[in-house]
């Protein structure tokens, strides 16, 4: 994400629809540096006929891939001079005890060094008596039935040697049951189905392909390639070409052993909404961005504690990001200005590059470098919260340990994937999570978009003015309701909405578990002059449940349209929700915000000016609503959005031009235009004017409320 090129963002709408269309072909990767492959097909038990014709794949491979072969069943060959020469080393269906103590001693040296190895099929039937072997191969044969036509569904869709195929994948071979399931100690890439074919013996978890880190080195083994027309198979040859990229260090993975996640998206968009412009296409498993700048959030359940693993590609020079610890809101800003981003981005400045914590802190570009495959090729992140501490994962190797100290933030909350803008094609698979318990409450408020409703019944979303993301939850009648899950009330102690009536107004319920569960308190809502005049209503509540809850806000009054509903907030802690704060409002170089003379004229310059105490600089702030000083509003001339209008005082008429929302980065931003309050040219005269700007986070936009 670039926050320097933001555009001003519009009405949002409440869920844009992940359209479905078809996936673009992979694009090229970068070449490989050119490197050594050494093939080994020594034989002391059954001898396949497939050796001759695997030999010579594996060798047009090459010639195409940029690596060299060299071929040999001469075990005299592994010794540690002639070893080093190669960066992988391929035992294509070797059988039986081929290599005496020395040979192992120095390919044991080799591979805990920094060596590749690649098992193809009967390397599994190999050196039974030497334990180091078992555990490189990861699984040794057991027995296997007659050849035959079978299911492979592809676990891993990230890893070079199965990225580039289906989810299923239908092929003949020889199908190997192993003594041992290798998914404690290996990542599995692909399973065999074993109601797709018979002579299965492994039952419902049946790895067939999987690879592993043994010190230094690398190892991935295929139980395919039994029969010779398996070398002919341009899906297999792949399969083939990734484990010795893998191996041999060219190509990148993750290749820890992983159990115990649960998908959030595998091709399944239950649970995920899209806040603001943009999308993702939905096709084979894959995500892809389709303009923007919105996000495609979660927004289901929110996490603390936690390991997130998903696996993303860049097309080229492309933009985008994983959001994490952020309220629900269908206001994609909500992400950035609440939340953390996990950059992805090839080429900006070292704090917002991919492993960086945006803006916050750089990855360690050393470690980030020797982990990242280019443009074309898949990456895996894995972003660990545990407290306030992300540990961020690239390939399997750590490139971030940041920790969260603002206290305006957490790293619990909802999580999203960023669609940038056009031309930033970003695409994602397999996002999943595993919850690590021992979840801490949130450090501070929790806001919720009341649009931003999981499942309801009778309201909508309403594109209305002045309502904080674009839209209120409108509609309201008597009897109606709108559930918002995973919302954590530990601490909670009262609640906040920000609401808007021209009717006869109402009550809201707040209850938990169902809409007739439990109450835990209610508040009513009055006619508030117009259905563009916003107020603040509070209520304490009690018998709140700690820990993670499906709230539900329920409506009774009299009539129909009873009032809108923009925003509610749980509030934790024993202080009064909502309380205006009066004083000075402090901003560039300690000067204060001011209206110009002491004027109360509609249209009076607001400015800064040195600190004094005055009637002229004691503003009123209403959180989410006005910010007020001489009896008028802090206005937006005109309600522009324009970089440079001016901000005025005006006699208060409850517009989108008056209202003020205070971001977690210190900014104040106009949601009607999504701008921010700006000192003009980052000027600490006194008396310099301030105006509506894109909001940059900036020194110059960043503002002490009372």
């Amino acid at each position: 994400m670039r926050r320097l090129l933001r555009p001003v963002l519009g009405a949002v709408t409440a869920a844009a629809t992940v359209l479905a269309c078809t996936t673009a072909a992979a694009p090229a990767s970068a070449a490989d540096a050119p490197y050594d492959v050494l093939v080994f097909s020594k034989t002391a038990g059954f001898r396949h006929d497939s050796i001759a014709v695997g030999t010579q794949a594996i060798r047009e491979l090459g010639a195409a891939n940029g690596f060299t072969v060299t071929a040999t069943e001469d075990a005299s060959r592994f010794t540690t001079a002639n070893l080093a020469q190669y960066e992988a080393v391929v035992f294509l269906n070797t059988t039986g005890d081929v290599l005496d103590a020395a040979q192992q001693s120095a390919f044991e040296s080799y591979v805990n060094g920094g060596g590749g190895y690649v098992g193809v099929h009967s390397a599994a039937d190999t050196e039974y008596g030497w334990s180091y072997y078992g555990s490189l191969v990861g699984g040794y044969f057991a027995s296997h039935p007659a050849i035959q036509q079978a299911t492979v569904r592809i676990e891993n869709r990230a890893h070079p040697a199965t990225g580039h195929l289906p989810q299923t994948w239908t092929r003949t071979d020889e199908w190997y049951n192993y003594q041992a399931n290798p998914r404690a100690g290996a990542r599995v890439l692909a399973t065999l189905d074993e109601s797709s074919y018979s002579g299965g013996s492994m039952g419902g978890d049946h790895p067939i392909s999987w690879c592993k880190t043994v010190n230094s080195g690398r190892s991935f083994y295929t139980g395919l390639g039994h029969t010779q027309g398996s070398y002919s198979e341009a899906a297999f040859r792949s399969h083939l070409l990734g484990g010795i990229r893998y191996a041999a260090g060219r190509a990148k993975a993750d290749c820890r052993p992983e159990t115990g996640y649960t998908n959030l998206y595998n091709g399944s968009t239950t649970g995920w909404s899209q806040a603001g412009p943009g999308s993702f296409s939905n096709s084979d498993a894959t995500l892809t961005s389709v303009g923007g700048m919105g996000l495609y959030w979660y927004s289901a359940k929110q996490f603390a504690n936690y390991s997130l693993k998903l696996d993303w590609r860049m097309s080229g020079d492309d933009n985008s990001g994983v959001f994490i610890g952020f309220p629900p809101s269908t206001d994609p800003w909500s992400a950035v200005d609440n939340g953390y981003e996990i950059q992805i981005d090839a080429t900006d400045a070292a704090d917002r590059t991919t492993g960086a914590v945006y803006t916050f802190q750089s990855a360690d570009l050393a470690a980030r470098d020797a982990a990242l495959n280019p443009p074309g090729e898949w990456n895996t992140y894995e972003l660990l919260v545990e407290g306030e501490r992300l540990q961020v994962f690239l390939n399997g190797r750590k490139i971030n340990d940041f920790t969260n100290t603002d206290p305006a933030r957490s790293l619990a909350g909802h999580v999203g994937l960023q669609n940038h803008g056009t031309g930033d094609d970003v695409s994602f698979r397999n996002v999943r999570i595993k919850e690590l318990g021992g979840t801490p409450p949130p450090g501070g408020d929790t806001t919720v978009q009341a649009e931003a409703f999981s499942s309801a019944n009778g309201v909508t979303p309403f594109t209305k003015a002045g309502a904080n993301g674009g839209q209120t939850l409108g509609y309201v009648d008597p009897g109606d309701w709108a559930a918002y899950p995973g919302l954590d009330l530990t601490g909670v102690t009262s609640l906040r909405a920000r609401v808007v009536s021209g009717g006869s107004g109402g009550t809201i319920g707040i209850r938990t578990g169902s809409a007739t569960g439990p109450l835990l308190g209610q508040v009513a809502v009055p006619n508030t002059g117009s259905w563009t005049t916003y107020a603040d209503v509070s209520t304490t509540l009690a018998g709140v449940p700690a820990g993670t809850q499906t709230v539900y806000l329920t409506f009774t009054g009299s009539g129909t349209g009873l009032f809108d509903v923009d925003d509610f907030t749980l509030v934790r802690g024993g202080g009064t929700p909502g309380t205006p704060g009066t004083g000075p409002i402090v901003g560039l170089g300690g000067k204060c915000l001011d209206v110009r003379n002491a004027a109360t004229a509609d249209g009076t310059q607001i400015q800064i000016y040195t600190c004094n105490g005055t009637a002229a600089q004691n503003w009123t702030v209403t959180p989410n609503s006005t910010v007020k000083a001489l009896g008028k509003c802090l206005d937006v001339s005109g309600g522009g959005s324009a970089d440079g209008t001016k901000i005025q005082l005006w006699t208060c008429n409850g517009s989108a031009a008056q209202n003020w929302s205070a971001q977690a980065d210190g900014t104040l931003r106009n949601p009607q235009s999504g701008k921010c309050l700006d000192v003009s040219d980052n000027s600490t005269t006194d008396g310099q004017a301030v105006h509506l700007w894109t909001c940059l986070a900036a020194t110059n936009q960043k503002w002490t409320l009372p």
